[in-house]
């Protein structure tokens, strides 16, 4: 549970490789994730080289940051593994959130980047890896150890968005 209470948003990386190890542990992570009717559409790009992370941190006007990372995860979705096509998304935020966790217990940073939420960023993603149709840009996530940032907690509970049996 602490991995849950003290993931953060961690955007700045020593200047240091993630190991082989680490990235497969990652990757087993997000493929643990639940899925609807267990489709598992689930597919990832990783970037390491220095030139592939820069050209990936233009995608979008937020993935700067992607540059400084060690490796960078592209989240994509295989439409020929849906069997529920309108859940898709969620099954890729669980795979997503379960990376972002397994890096807080490596003691590495991590930050998701959104994609599906920009159909330019979409396009952008589909034609720097020449995707084909069946596959969907989902997210980016990059990771490193963290400079000068902590994954710690922050209590964000707030009992006010908490309704039991109705609404008020």
């Amino acid at each position: 549970m602490k991995e849950i209470f003290n993931r953060r948003s961690i955007r700045k990386y020593e200047d240091r490789p993630v190991e082989r190890e680490k990235i497969d542990e990652l990757l087993r992570a997000a493929m643990q994730a639940p899925s609807a009717a267990n489709q598992q559409p689930w597919e990832f790009i990783v970037v390491e080289d220095k030139n592939n992370l820069n050209k990936l941190s233009l995608v979008s006007p937020y993935s700067k940051l992607v540059a400084g990372s060690a490796v960078t995860f592209v989240l994509l979705a295989n439409s020929d593994k849906f069997r529920v096509p309108t859940a898709w998304q969620q099954d890729m935020g669980a795979a997503a959130q379960n990376i972002l966790l397994e890096a807080t217990h490596l003691n590495l940073g991590a930050v998701w980047l959104g994609v599906a939420t920009a159909d330019s960023v979409v396009d952008n993603v589909k034609e720097m890896f020449n995707l084909p149709d069946n596959i969907k840009p989902f997210a980016l996530i990059s990771v490193g150890y963290p400079d000068n940032q902590k994954n710690e907690f922050v209590d964000r509970y707030d009992a006010e968005r908490v309704h039991y049996e109705s609404w008020k």
